[in-house]
């Protein structure tokens, strides 16, 4: 009993002497990896703003960064009669570099669960996700 006790402690402590320098390299690595990510971000919540409208034509969901085993983590309703098309899809798509290249430094994994594109539609003078289905951006 006692040698088991002793190889159970001896394995222990193998394990978490190798294990603990990862452990504290990994949220340094995060932070520098994440440091522009929020500006981004910030600029296209901005640029959107509150997407007011006046018919669902108006209203699109754009994808918002990636997961780390591919396809947008969300979408966010914009609409075009507030918004330059052009300027929030470039910026929608350096914020989906930006957060490629965070996963990769991190390691990041993430499910594997494809998000569809929800689309967007008006109410009440808002666009809002929902309505399902890919509309043109």
């Amino acid at each position: 009993m006692r040698t088991l006790i002793l190889l159970l402690l001896a394995g222990c402590a193998a394990c978490s002497t190798g294990a603990a320098p990862q452990a504290r390299q990994a949220p340094q690595s995060r932070a520098l990896a994440t440091d522009g990510q929020g500006d981004t971000l910030a600029r296209i919540r901005t640029l959107a703003g509150t997407p007011g409208c006046s018919s669902d034509s108006q209203c699109h969901a754009l994808a918002l960064g990636v997961r780390a085993c591919g396809g947008p983590e969300s979408y966010l309703p914009w609409s075009s009669a507030k918004t330059e098309q052009a300027e929030i899809e470039a910026l929608g798509e350096r914020y989906k570099e930006e957060r490629r290249a965070a996963n990769a430094a991190s390691g990041a994994m993430s499910t594997c669960q494809f998000l569809p594109d929800p689309g967007a539609v008006c109410r009440a003078g808002t666009c809002q996700l929902g309505g399902g289905g890919m509309q043109a951006r």
